[in-house]
């Protein structure tokens, strides 16, 4: 017999024995699951309901018919597993336009060309169908898969007509075709700037890769209608949530991108948003009061994201250990000096707001752990939530450092995808190189992110499979001394991606009072062989106890 059927023999019992107290009927209750709630007082729980948008009741099957009414939606789960919504504590949310929509870029990952050639001929395509003049973009080529770099000479194969630009999946790197420079202004004999680099060929010529502070160079001119693009942020929203990803951290956008993107968020896609604004945006937002959503749950700001430093994926990073096979030994220098950081973390720290600051090769972080440690010393300042984005050569000295500073760690996890980027990191290094083990072993609260939809896929699943594993898509273990438990895994993905956005008190795991915010699963993480974590079907997400997923 069911929990519905026998609630009213168990109603009668219980009315007889006095033992029954009046509850509010709950709006939805949730039975027979197997729920991993990431609360350490209670780590696993069988039911749970919900009043109002947050957890009423957490707990075992019997106890949960108290809150059952006559207009209660009751769901039996029948064992599947429940945990919180997923929190992807660093990501880049952008627009998804319909494919024939101008304003799509050309998927240039390896899941769309193999190769050079096949990319070329993707952008060819989409030229043809452009208007000369106009610009044709390309999004997250990877160059270790498509075996090199494209080069302008690749891209001017594609069209003389059009200027093109096609995006590195890091974020960090760009190729452009001939009539891109142009358009630009970059001519032969262009410095490199600071915190940048231009590539060139062995005769000195540029072969159209922009690398950090250099792709600042070129600007693309488009500007889509304002309705499609929120139309376009929407369904970007709906792509998160169907992935269990129920709270973004925006990482470093502008105050009119913001806007936007609040707009964007639906009834159908009510995303939560935890924005970074960054760039322009800083000195604006540092002398006045963060601007006040409408609805303080779906929206928060109080974060400024900081660039500082080179990438671990586009080899740009600023390291102390020569790179492997890669030109530039060491990385790009960052173009701002200690000095300059101290000053503008102090700025941001001293007006109250939180700083992410992006930072991969162990030289820059140590810079950035040294202007914190000075900051702090002097103008200390109780949970600040500074955090150190991607942080990705850390070793075990720089570790020490950070725990006393109490700064938020925010590393990659995308070894499923990219393993393959640390072939370029002597071996030895591999341990140090997003040390998920080391960090919470020292208890430095370390969150979740992709980085994506560019850099890495906003999959939480894959990412918890790749802290579990440390393994490549090719089977390859990387750093295996860093894979921790499921449990932990989970808990990086949901609690700590919380407390990184400062929202620890209302989402992050499942308890009573908390925002009810949840996804479930065909099977139980923790229970599976670690290899088949990010093959589990995700069957629904819930956000404010509302579904607003569900897999058909």
């Amino acid at each position: 017999m069911t929990l519905p059927n026998l609630l009213p023999f168990i109603m009668v019992v219980a009315f007889a024995c006095g033992i029954v107290q009046a509850v509010e009927p709950a709006d939805l209750v949730v039975h027979s699951a197997t729920v991993i709630t990431v609360n350490a007082a209670a780590p696993r729980a069988r039911a749970f309901a919900i009043r109002g948008g947050t957890f009423a009741f957490v707990g075992e099957d019997a106890a949960v018919t108290d809150f059952i009414g006559p207009a209660t939606t009751v769901i039996d789960l029948a064992g599947k597993t429940v945990t919180p919504g997923f929190i992807d504590a660093h990501a880049h949310p952008v627009p998804v336009y319909a494919e024939e929509s101008a304003w799509a870029p050309v998927d240039c990952r390896p899941r769309a060309v193999k190769d050079v050639a096949e990319l070329i001929a993707a952008l060819e395509r989409k030229a043809q169908r452009t208007p000369p003049g106009t610009w044709v973009v390309g999004e997250g080529y990877e160059n270790l898969k498509l075996g090199r770099h494209p080069t302008r000479w690749d891209l001017d194969r594609a069209s003389e007509r059009h200027p093109i630009i096609v995006h590195h999946y890091s974020g960090h790197e760009r190729v452009v075709n001939s009539l891109a420079l142009r358009t630009a202004g970059i001519a032969a004999d262009v410095a490199d700037p600071p915190g940048g680099r231009f590539g060139r060929d062995r005769r000195g010529e540029l072969t159209g890769l922009l690398q950090e502070k250099a792709t600042l160079g070129v600007s693309i001119g488009f500007d889509p209608p304002a309705a499609e693009t929120r139309a376009a942020y929407t369904e970007g929203y709906r792509r998160l949530l169907a992935r269990g990803v129920t709270t973004v951290g925006v990482a470093g956008t502008s105050l009119p991108t913001a806007r936007t993107l609040e707009l964007a968020r639906s009834d159908d896609a009510p995303l939560r948003l935890c924005i970074a604004l960054g760039g322009k945006a800083i000195q604006e937002a540092v002398t006045r009061k963060p601007p006040t959503a409408a609805d303080e749950h779906g929206v928060r700001y109080g974060a400024i994201k900081v660039f500082h430093g080179g990438s671990v994926s586009a080899h740009t990073g600023w390291v102390s250990e020569p790179y492997v096979g890669i030109d530039a030994r060491y990385g790009v220098i960052p173009q701002r000096s200690q000095e300059e950081l101290n000053r503008l973390l102090l700025t941001i720290h001293d007006a109250g707001w939180q700083a992410w600051v992006h930072c991969n090769g162990d030289r820059e972080i140590d810079m950035v752990v040294s202007a914190f440690e000075r900051i702090l010393a002097t103008s200390p300042r109780k949970s600040h939530r500074h955090r150190l984005e991607h942080c990705s050569v850390m070793t075990p000295a720089l570790l020490e450092r950070i725990k006393p500073l109490d700064l938020v760690l925010v590393p990659h996890s995308y070894m499923w995808e990219h393993g393959d980027i640390l072939d370029a990191y002597h071996p030895r290094l591999w341990d140090d190189i997003h040390p998920t083990k080391s960090a919470i072993d020292l208890g430095i609260v370390r969150a979740g992110h992709s980085d994506g939809p560019g850099v890495s896929s906003c999959d939480p699943l894959m990412h918890i499979q790749a802290l579990v594993t440390r393994k490549s898509l090719a089977g390859r273990v990387y750093g295996p001394a860093q894979r921790i438990t499921p449990e932990q895994a989970i808990t990086v993905w949901t609690l700590n991606g919380a407390y990184a956005t400062c929202t620890e008190t209302e989402r992050g795991s499942i308890e009573v009072g908390k925002l009810a915010d949840f996804v479930v699963l065909d099977a139980d993480p923790t229970a599976v062989d670690a290899d088949a974590i990010m093959n589990i079907p995700l069957r629904a997400t819930y956000v404010g106890g509302r579904k607003v997923y569900q897999a058909r």
